[in-house]
């Protein structure tokens, strides 16, 4: 590590001496500019089959060579795109994967660039950022599927790059699938066309708009199609897409308030792919196309507001995008103030706040999760040196973020003049990578009336930056939504007679609470002593929860009723760990279930028998979870 001063701050910042410790590409040196893709897949070997065309700046006179991050990666040749001479490469082992060192000519060297490069290769069958599926696993049962997941750092077991946030390409692509099937990447489509066998046909895809590796998506499969507003379409398999229509029909109503608070929206199409059960995140913002998993299908629109937070992201992570994983708030903190900023436009402020609420209450509880050797990854700006980004994801990037971000907002003025920074901010760094401390020089710059009249004179930087655990203070929230929630709660907290259950509980109680109010009421059942197992079953002959279609309901109640070690809903906690592979529900349940009476070998044999169901990043942190590794 290096401390740097900040003059403006006066306060020390600890920075990793690589500009990204997950790449070991030289990033100072040499910047891929643009790409050009080709890939075949083998739904037999479940591989790809590529070449990928690389043209590279040039950036320092002392560059040698191009140095790309790899992984399980099967270099075939490297040449030179212009001359077509081979070029020397080298390949070595690295942390997080491989390294490929590719010698620069002298011509290119004397020329200051470019270099262009041509790279054929295969992937493994084992690559992380590609998930296959056999056709029984799809809801068609008749054809595989093909999704990637790239962020972090997988990208680099897809296609040799710099597989940084700290870079940003341009890319354009052809895919080659069989007729049956159709292909979608993080791109615009610009042309189908039949390939050389009539059996195939060939995807073609133009992304103008300079993005980081982490942000390449592809996906293949049985798709259909439907239109969800003027500049947006669903995809998923035929067999739910008419749901997924009527599910994320404000889709549009959600871009207009994002454009309302930051500006317009540049990439043209957003369209969104549900995906089958196994895709391990809740959304993933890859540009054009936001890949959502199906436990958002909750049939009354409960849950999309998801979808505004990807939403969100086209401005902060895929428009300004966080330097390196240190620097990961940038994009989810961001994000999740922007997201919840379109909450209270379009379900009122008080709404917003419930959110807010539910997510210190994650961020309290992903603090807790972290043990004495991983609570430095509870740090805003953690240092990630030799750490697994994967190992680090949590709520703190997301919640801790927001909270500094809200925090802010009550000191520079309220919600509108902190849209008036965001505004500015996206439009400085637009199409850029930013580290902390830039933003936090921008800040102080664009309120330099407020920061020279003192009005951040009491905001503990390197506490909320740098330190450990929760936030150094808990912001004030509007709790009248949330009132209603505990209330409730503190009542079945205190009855300890269960024959008085009928007589003093109603289904009325929560009908006309939000998702959210029911999510925050079961929180706080959590947050007690565990409620009897009668009485658990008691509730249930109320509220019904166990017949719930919202997953997020679902989740807490099987969390209420592990914590209360009722046994009896353990085949129930099996088939919502089974049947879905999203991470924020697996990982916390599986942990859960091995820890009550009975349960621990079950979740292991459990984990055993699906363990090809899951995604590997999913199926490699439940591996932690449970101790398997």
């Amino acid at each position: 590590l290096i401390f740097h001063v900040c003059p403006t701050l006066k306060l020390k910042v600890k920075i990793s001496m690589a500009l990204d410790p997950s790449s070991c590409a030289n990033l100072s040196e040499v910047a891929v500019a643009k790409w050009h893709w080709k890939a075949v897949p083998n739904f037999t070997t479940k591989t790809l089959c590529c070449n990928i065309f690389l043209e590279v700046r040039i950036l320092s006179r002392g560059a040698q060579t191009l140095v790309l991050d790899t992984k399980d990666l099967n270099i075939l040749s490297i040449i030179n795109a212009d001359s077509h001479e081979v070029l020397q490469h080298t390949l070595s082992p690295a942390l997080f994967g491989s390294k490929l060192e590719i010698a620069i000519p002298q011509c290119c060297l004397q020329q200051n660039g470019p270099l262009r490069v041509l790279i054929d290769y295969t992937t493994s069958c084992g690559a992380p950022a590609v998930q296959w599926l056999d056709p029984i696993q799809t809801a068609g049962k008749q054809h595989p599927y093909l999704f990637t997941q790239c962020q972090p750092i997988h990208a680099r077991s897809m296609i040799p790059c710099q597989d940084s946030p700290y870079i940003k390409s341009t890319y354009t692509a052809e895919i080659t699938v069989p007729c049956q099937l159709t292909a979608l990447m993080s791109a615009r489509l610009t042309q189908k066309e039949v390939a050389e066998d009539p059996n195939n046909v060939v995807f073609k895809f133009e992304q103008n708009i300079p993005i980081p590796s982490y942000l390449v998506a592809l996906v293949i499969g049985a798709l259909d199609c439907r239109k969800i507003g003027p500049r947006s379409m669903v995809w998923s398999e035929k067999e739910i897409v008419d749901s997924a229509q009527d599910e994320f029909a404000m889709t549009e109503q959600m871009l207009k308030a994002a454009e309302s608070a930051v500006g317009p929206y540049i990439w043209g199409q957003y369209d969104l792919l549900v995906l089958p059960p196994s895709f391990p995140y809740g959304g993933m913002e890859n540009p054009c196309l936001t890949f959502v998993t199906p436990t958002l299908l909750a049939g009354d629109r409960s849950l999309t507001f998801v979808v505004a937070h990807e939403i969100s992201h086209s401005w902060t992570g895929n428009l300004v995008t966080n330097s390196s994983w240190e620097h990961f708030w940038l994009n989810e903190g961001f994000t999740t103030y922007l997201e919840r900023r379109i909450v209270a436009k379009l379900a009122g402020e008080q709404e917003r706040h419930l959110h807010a609420i539910d997510g210190w209450n994650r961020l309290d509880e992903s603090v807790k999760h972290f043990g004495s050797n991983m609570f430095k990854l509870t740090a805003l700006c953690p240092n990630l040196d030799g750490v697994d980004p994967d190992d680090a994801f949590s709520a703190v990037p997301y919640e801790k973020g927001f909270n500094l971000l809200y925090y802010l907002e009550t000191l520079v003025g309220g919600p509108a003049i902190m849209e008036s920074f965001l505004k500015a901010y996206v439009e400085k760094f637009k199409f850029q990578s930013v580290t902390t401390e830039a933003w936090k020089t921008f800040f102080l710059s664009h309120f330099s009336t407020e920061a020279s009249s003192g009005v951040f004179d009491s905001v503990e930087w390197d506490k909320w930056l740098h330190g450990y655990g929760m936030p150094p203070i808990k912001p004030c929230f509007d709790t009248s939504l949330a009132d209603i929630c505990n209330q409730l709660a503190d009542k079945w907290a205190d009855i300890k007679d269960v024959s008085l259950v009928q007589e003093t509980f109603s289904y009325d109680d929560i009908a006309s609470m939000s998702s959210m109010q029911v999510q925050v009421f079961l929180n706080s059942l959590l947050d007690k002593a565990p409620l009897s197992r009668p009485l658990l079953r008691a509730m249930n002959d109320v509220y019904s929860f166990n017949q719930s279609k919202n997953s997020e309901i679902t989740f807490r109640w099987l969390k209420l009723c592990l914590k209360a070690g009722e046994n009896d809903i353990f085949p129930e906690v099996v088939s919502f760990i089974t049947k879905q592979g999203r991470m924020k529900y697996v990982r916390p349940l599986y942990r859960e279930l091995s820890k009550c009476p009975g349960g621990q070998q079950l979740a292991k044999d459990t984990f055993a028998q699906h363990k090809n169901f899951y995604h590997k990043i999913a199926a490699n942190m439940i591996e932690k979870d449970l101790g398997l590794v």
